[in-house]
């Protein structure tokens, strides 16, 4: 007996035929890009020069620009496919065939996705806390800030940019297709090999410092530190099994241990009464075989994004790259601070009614709380915030606020970790008083005490403050001198290095500060 299928039956059995397919291509296409990201990993890690870039005076690893972009592409791909299954569905023979190749909607969906998974720190959960962190932020990044971000992107764009159901169909091929990708990587790539072998060339305090740094990143940066070789004239500081015998031939020790770079950092550089105990013909030899050495202030500052003061010199500050003045840098970044806080007013500014409302019922005293800051080149100008303490939270004088501190109220709390109590400095971006990004302004009271105790901390006034910094980014939140100390180092890197990519990056990366509640007292 013979069944006649009807047109609907035949569009179920191509619908399980396409998705079959697709898992086949998904499944073929992960491993390619993988393989692609490998050797251009493999060439990284034989030269130096290739292993970051520097975009805008702001060096990017290429590691993560590479695993971002094999990312951008299956998105692009899985983009692709959800307007095939849409068309397909929409067609009245029941036929599924590939959609024509229209660029605009899968750029646009592959940028949002991409952004809101550097805005949850998917890669550098990946390695620091394993798979199902990573899932999880992959869930957060794709599901929620990326479908909301399209939704309101659709709202905006024109009708027939995206069909419906384009977004909830390429969200999900989209997730499958990144997280599979990445289990390929973890599974089948060996990130310790594709670290660079460096060596320290001093093994006193400074090399002691710089292994101090470089320890809580090591497993998320591209570097191995294979040892320290102590200089003739210092004191040793640096632990004995980290400690390499002085080479008697610098050029055979490079190439056998198979270092790519040699880090300069001992306590004396000068030459002992005549004798050469600097190798700097050694060290001119190895950089003319290809393995380059580096002060360890530059190594710091492009592995960390930060400038440790305790190796900082005036002469390297004013010869240095960076620390340039451009008017039309000043005048986009004014123009953008302009556009996007007067955009945020309008969207947030029920969020800020329900705020000021909270705040004026919970606790007496006023809604808005103001202090004097210390802003570019030293001005004061005068912050507002929403109030989050009692009213007489200081009434024994400027304080430093502490964790779990009693002068916090319950609405002040909650205001807090949401950081809607920043909202009103909406206002000091549109005054000019203050920058969207820009280190953190400080009170006077606290500025002429850390400028006393700490050096170059008046340098970081050379630059508009800001509502959100790359040390916030960098250092959870500080109320010692000493923390004020290490954020200085990473607000010192953005005043040297601020750009409007590097401000792109920091307002996306805030994104995760906001969500998951990090550096709130």
């Amino acid at each position: 007996m013979r069944f006649k299928m009807t047109g609907r039956q035949n569009y179920v059995i191509e619908v399980r035929v396409f998705v079959i397919k697709v898992a086949i291509m998904l499944i073929f296409v992960s491993p390619v890009c993988l393989a692609a990201i490998t050797t251009l990993l493999t060439l990284c890690v034989k030269d130096p020069d290739l292993s970051y870039i520097r975009l805008n005076k702001h060096y990017v690893h290429l590691p993560y620009l590479f695993l971002g972009i094999a990312e951008a592409i299956l998105l692009m791909l899985s983009a692709w496919l959800a307007l095939s299954l849409i068309q397909s569905a929409l067609n009245a023979e029941y036929q599924l065939e590939l959609a024509e190749l229209y660029w605009p909607p899968l750029v646009v969906f592959a940028l949002v996705l991409s952004c809101c998974t550097l805005s949850m720190g998917v890669y550098l959960a990946m390695v620091r806390e394993g798979f199902r962190s990573m899932v999880l932020r992959t869930v957060v990044s794709f599901f929620f800030l990326g479908s909301l971000s399209l939704y309101l992107l659709e709202l905006v764009l024109p009708q027939d940019f995206m069909p419906k159901g384009f977004i909830f169909w390429g969200v999900i091929i989209g997730s499958i297709a990144v997280v599979l990708a990445r289990v390929i990587f973890i599974l089948v790539v060996d990130t310790a090999k594709l670290k660079r072998r460096v060596v320290i060339y001093g093994a006193g305090s400074r090399a002691r410092k710089l292994l101090e740094d470089l320890a809580p990143e090591i497993d998320v940066l591209g570097v191995e530190v294979v040892g320290c070789i102590p200089n003739a004239n210092e004191n040793v500081q640096v632990e004995e099994n980290k400690t390499l015998p002085l080479p008697t031939d610098w050029l055979a020790f490079v190439k056998s241990s198979h270092i790519s770079e040699i880090v300069v950092s001992p306590d004396e550089r000068r030459r002992a009464q005549g004798d050469a105990a600097f190798p700097l013909n050694d060290f001119l030899d190895c950089k003319l075989a290809g393995v380059p050495s580096c002060d360890g202030l530059s190594f710091c500052e492009r592995e960390l994004g930060k400038i440790d003061i305790t190796l900082l010199q005036p002469s390297w500050m004013l010869y240095s790259d960076g620390f340039k003045y451009s008017k039309r840098r000043l005048m986009a970044k004014r123009l953008f601070d302009l556009v996007l806080a007067s955009a945020f007013f309008l969207v947030l500014w029920p969020f800020m009614l329900l705020t000021a409302i909270a705040v004026k019922l919970e606790s007496p005293g006023p809604i808005l709380y103001h202090q004097i800051r210390v802003g570019l080149n030293g001005r004061h100008f005068r912050i507002y915030k929403f109030r989050s303490m009692r009213q007489d939270a200081e009434k024994n004088g400027a304080m430093w606020a502490q964790k779990n501190d009693a002068r916090v109220t319950k609405v002040g709390a909650f205001i807090r970790n949401t950081r809607l109590d920043e909202l009103p400095q909406l206002y000091n971006v549109l005054a000019g008083s203050m920058s969207f990004v820009g280190p953190r302004p400080e009170r006077p009271e606290f500025v002429t005490d850390l400028a006393q105790q700490i050096p170059f901390y008046d340098t970081r006034h050379k630059v508009k403050p800001g509502l959100m910094g790359w040390a916030q980014l960098k250092y959870p939140y500080g109320a010692s001198v000493e923390d004020a100390k290490n954020k200085l180092q990473y607000d010192l890197y953005y005043t040297k290095n601020h750009s409007f990519l590097m401000d792109m990056l920091i307002m996306i990366q805030t994104v995760e500060i906001i969500l998951l509640g990090k550096g709130v007292h």
